[in-house]
């Protein structure tokens, strides 16, 4: 792999044996890793133009969902350079599907770290949906082996400030793409 080297700052490959995501119960949730059929509930979720006001893009079709989730179920990136953990996310009693929570793996410096992401869907916002997935999810991810665990969040979108607030997240100032870098530790 050309340029290895240079970013993991060893000669060594970069893992290909990435933990897979596995079940995970909260007090009222269901997170369920990332399967294609899922894009079939999930395409109604991200229907709404009201999502994409901070993270930009558009709602997809269901044919492109498909594929975006053929490609995520994989579990790594086509080089193996990262790992990708995605879940849907479930109420626990109704199994009505609320939104979703995505880890991107990646080792840094002798470091597993995590990019972490979530999306709920705006009728289901304000309910803590958000912190209690993605909260389970760091969670899971420091008993993986997960060491450091960054988001990035637009610095107009209160409702994920909050989320990474209480996640334990800090804002670094440093601006990616016109995101706030956010960075935290698994719990």
């Amino acid at each position: 792999m050309a340029g290895a080297a240079g970013f993991y700052g060893t000669s060594v490959q970069p893992p290909c044996d990435w933990p897979a995501a596995e079940p995970i119960k909260t007090i009222r949730l269901i997170l369920e890793p990332l399967r294609v059929a899922h894009a079939d509930e999930m395409v109604a979720v991200l229907d709404d133009r009201g999502l994409y006001a901070h993270i930009g893009g558009e709602p997809p079709s269901l044919d492109l969902l498909r594929a975006r989730y053929a490609r995520q179920a994989a579990g790594r990136s086509p080089d193996g350079a990262h790992g990708w953990l995605n879940w849907i996310i479930r109420a626990g009693r109704s199994r009505d599907v609320l939104g979703a929570v995505q880890a991107t793996l990646s080792l840094e410096d002798r470091q597993l770290r995590a990019e972490l992401a979530w999306i709920v869907g705006v009728g289901e916002q304000g309910q803590g949906y958000a912190t209690e997935a993605a909260g389970a999810v760091l969670t899971w991810l420091g008993s993986h082996g997960v060491v450091v665990v960054v988001a990035h969040i637009d610095p107009g979108h209160s409702a994920s400030i909050g989320v990474a607030r209480r996640l334990g997240l800090t804002a670094t100032g440093a601006v990616v793409n016109g995101e706030t870098r956010w960075v935290g530790h698994p719990r």
